[in-house]
């Protein structure tokens, strides 16, 4: 089992930066891949990021790539996502996920294919 708190939402202007913080219980968590989704008011939830159990692979969502950066520091069971140059079309509940990796490659971008989820950190981005 793992559990997983995200923090570090919260009001910023446009253009602004904020860092999100995933942190997770459990002592296997260097095993799971983390993904970011987000949920955009009125619309359905979506990918944004995620990065593998080992942190050598990273996946983008287009709208994101470039401004958005995943890491992790698996010593101290967290996550992050550092965002930049924020957009109004950004504001959204945050979402971080684990699952447990196959492989220290696979990349996984479906909301399906994970099994545990945060409660979410709100962001919005004021214009």
């Amino acid at each position: 089992q793992v559990q997983l708190v995200e923090s570090g939402g919260g009001l910023v202007q446009a253009g602004g930066s904020l860092r999100l913080s995933c942190a997770a219980s459990g002592r296997t968590f260097s095993r799971y891949a983390i993904g970011w989704f987000r949920q955009r008011p009125g619309k359905e939830r979506e990918f944004v990021t995620t990065i593998t159990w080992s942190g050598g692979r990273t996946s983008y969502a287009d709208s994101v790539k470039g401004r958005f950066t995943i890491s992790r520091d698996n010593a101290k069971n967290t996550v992050f996502l550092q965002m930049n140059s924020l957009k109004p079309e950004d504001t959204a509940v945050y979402y971080c996920a684990a699952r447990e990796g196959t492989s220290y490659r696979t990349i996984y971008t479906g909301e399906y294919e994970y099994d545990y989820w945060g409660q979410g950190t709100q962001v919005t981005v004021s214009s």
